[in-house]
Parts: structure tokens; C-alpha cells; sequence
């Protein structure tokens, strides 16, 4: 087995948000050289890295000179220069996720496809090229409303997702590729992550239950294990596997699912990288998703995925009205309170609705752990000075 601790080994990661940064704390206590590349000087992984670049993670000399002088490649983010890993896998690096997966995921057209062409359970759906596509779909009556719009490139936390329930909702939105999704009723949002390795070793997360801000349609709570009978989790687990063994992925795969209100479950989404669904394991299970991740690509043995204890992430963002340098108004508080862990993730500006931590709140007792989790949101504050 190659010497990945406290060698000459370098591993390439594609990103330097927060969960590079969270990354770099497993690496660091495994020594393993990690070396970054984000387009920001002041990346949250900037300052904690071993080696940083500064470069356009959608620029193909970038990506490709950079994975030039790696052992390994991963990423943080799927919205890098596919055709540079392409060229890089083809002259022996390795990569993991595959590119030929972040080329399929980072389109959700072409995800949505995939799930379609491969028996895995989906909202309806129609891709269009365009805005005006849909339009025209729309005017002869082949999409009615309500539906959900996607922009098929470039949507996260909640950009690039909007329901339409008339046609003055489409004003102002991008223009390009897009797909309009049957609105599902369900009952949760709910998300398991799997981890596979190059061996095929799989391992999945219990499941958990996201509940979401109203306004900004970011998660706002993360609970584990979700509250949900046993049937229902054992089916997401189930379906989740199924994705990555379609794929046949290897890293870490987060699985967004809806529970409908017949107890089906219907894949939403998925990301291919360590998830914002998965922040509790650091504290809650036996093996953070963080630790997880590398594990999976460098090929080594699973760990346990069994929690500890019940966890529920908070996240942080930033308060309406407040842009400037960053204060955690009664973070003091907070720490008081017994099992509340806050994370920060090194951005030095906030502005509404960006993420800036996150807090998990451990307890044997999931009920007892939600009181504590709305004390913590209702404490806490994100402002600028």
C-alpha cells in the first residue's frame, strides 16, 4: 500500500471553502502534504494548508497544471473544469470522484437523465435548453403550473431553484439551460450520505432530517437520526446505495431525497463531496464524514458510521441587514450550554444568508437536542461590526 502518512505524498484538493477547511483538520492529524487550489487569496483554507494556489477552478490550464503537481486529486466543489481532469485521468493521475461522474452531476439535466435512465426514483421532470424553451413549453400547455425551476449549472444552497406557480415568477431568472421538476408533496427532506472506495467497500450514514429556512431556502437545521419510521429509513439508505453503485462511485456521495407523502422516496439530488448534511458526524459518530472522505479516495478501510450520540447542526449565516467585518454576537452564550460545539469557517465578511459556520448540539435525547438547537439559532448571532 503506498505511504500516504507523513511522506512525500501530495494530495490535490480543488477548492478551499469550509469544507476544505474541515478536511485540513483530518489531514492534519494523519499528516498527509495537502496542497489547495481556490480562486479567493483569502479561501477559508488559505492560511491552513500546506501549499495554496490561487487560480479559476473553471479554467482549464489552472486545473490541469495544478493536478500536474499532485499524487491524488479531489475536490470541495463540482463546478471545476471537467475536460482538464479528463486529460489529467488519461495521463495516469488519479481522481476521485471520477470526472466522468462530476461531468454527469454538476448538469442536473444530465443528472436528472441518469436517474431516469437508470431505474432511480425521481420527480417528473422536462430539460430545456433555455428560458424561452420553457416559456414555450409553457404557452402550448406541456408544463403547467406549479413546478420547479433548476438552472441546470451553478445552483447551490438554494440559488438556481425557484417554484413557479405563474409565469411573472420567471422574470429575472438566468436565461440558459434549465429543467422544470413536478412539485412533489412530501412529508421531509431527507438525506443519507454513502462512502465507497476504490475497492467497493460501502458504508452508509444514518439517515437525516433537514428543515429548512422559509425565506432563503438554506437548511437550517440538520437532525440525526431523522425522525422517521424504520421502513422509510431503511428504503433511503437503500435507494441512496443504489446511486452510488450506478455511479460506481468512489469518495463520499450525499443524497438529497424527498419522503412523499405515501412514504415513497424520490431522489432529489446529489453532491459528490462532503455535504452540509453530513457536519454532525464530527461531533456524533465515530467517523466524521471529513475522515470518511479521505479513507474513500486514498482506498483505505472504511470506518464506523454509526453515531455516538444524536446530533442536530445549526447553521450559521449571516443576519439580514449586516454586511461587513464578521462578529458572532453571544457566542460566549452558547458555550455554555452543554454538547454545543460552534465551528468557524475563517470567512472575515458576512453579508445576508452567506455561511459562516455551523454549531452541532450533541444529546442522547434527538427531542431534547432540538430544544437546545432553536436556543442555540435564537442565541446566536451573525452581524458586522
Amino acid at each position: 500500500m503506498k505511504n500516504y502518512f507523513s511522506s512525500d505524498f501530495k494530495l490535490g484538493v480543488l477548492g478551499g471553502g469550509q469544507l476544505g477547511r474541515m478536511l485540513l483538520t483530518e489531514t492534519q492529524k494523519f499528516d498527509i502534504y495537502t496542497v489547495i487550489l481556490d480562486g479567493n487569496a483569502d479561501a477559508p483554507c488559505a492560511q491552513i494548508c500546506n501549499e495554496f494556489h490561487q487560480g479559476d477552478l473553471l479554467d482549464y490550464d489552472t486545473v490541469y497544471n495544478f493536478g500536474k503537481q499532485v499524487d491524488l486529486l479531489t475536490i470541495e466543489i463540482e463546478n471545476v473544469n471537467i475536460d482538464a481532469l479528463d486529460a489529467l485521468e488519461a495521463e495516469g493521475l488519479t481522481i476521485f470522484p471520477k470526472p466522468k461522474n462530476l461531468r454527469t452531476i454538476q448538469n442536473k439535466a444530465h443528472q436528472k437523465v441518469f436517474y431516469h435512465d437508470n431505474n432511480i426514483p425521481t420527480a417528473d421532470f422536462s430539460r430545456f435548453t433555455s428560458l424561452e424553451e420553457l416559456k414555450h413549453a409553457i404557452s402550448n400547455e406541456a408544463v403547467t403550473f406549479p413546478f420547479v425551476w433548476k438552472s441546470a449549472r451553478f445552483g447551490y444552497d438554494g440559488n438556481g431553484v425557484k417554484i413557479v406557480r405563474a409565469i411573472n415568477d420567471l422574470v429575472n431568472l438566468p436565461t440558459g439551460e434549465c429543467i422544470s421538476e413536478k412539485l412533489v408533496p412530501f412529508k421531509n427532506e431527507l438525506a443519507v450520505i454513502v462512502a465507497r472506495n476504490a475497492s467497493g467497500e460501502t458504508k452508509t450514514y444514518p439517515v437525516v432530517e433537514m428543515e429548512f429556512h422559509p425565506e432563503a431556502n438554506q437548511v437550517e437545521y440538520v437532525i440525526c437520526p431523522a425522525r422517521i419510521e424504520d421502513a422509510v429509513a431503511k428504503k433511503a439508505r437503500e435507494v441512496a446505495l443504489k446511486v452510488a453503485d450506478e455511479f460506481d462511485f468512489v469518495g463520499l456521495l450525499a443524497v438529497e431525497m424527498f419522503q412523499t407523502k405515501d412514504d415513497n422516496i424520490l431522489v432529489n439530488e446529489a453532491a459528490p463531496r462532503t455535504h452540509n448534511s453530513g457536519h454532525y458526524s464530527i461531533e456524533a459518530s465515530y467517523t466524521s464524514q471529513f475522515e470518511q472522505h479521505l479513507r474513500s479516495i486514498l482506498n483505505l478501510p472504511l470506518g464506523s458510521t454509526e453515531s455516538k450520540v444524536a446530533g442536530i447542526m445549526v447553521n450559521l449565516v449571516g443576519a439580514e441587514g449586516y454586511t461587513g467585518d464578521v462578529v458572532y454576537e453571544n457566542i460566549e452564550e452558547i458555550l455554555k450550554i452543554d454538547g454545543v460545539t460552534p465551528h468557524i469557517y475563517g470567512k472575515k465578511t458576512t453579508k445576508p444568508f452567506r455561511k459562516m459556520g455551523h454549531v452541532t448540539i450533541v444529546n442522547e435525547d434527538i427531542n431534547e437536542a432540538r430544544k437546545i438547537a432553536q436556543q442555540v439559532k435564537e442565541t446566536i448571532k451573525v452581524i458586522a461590526k
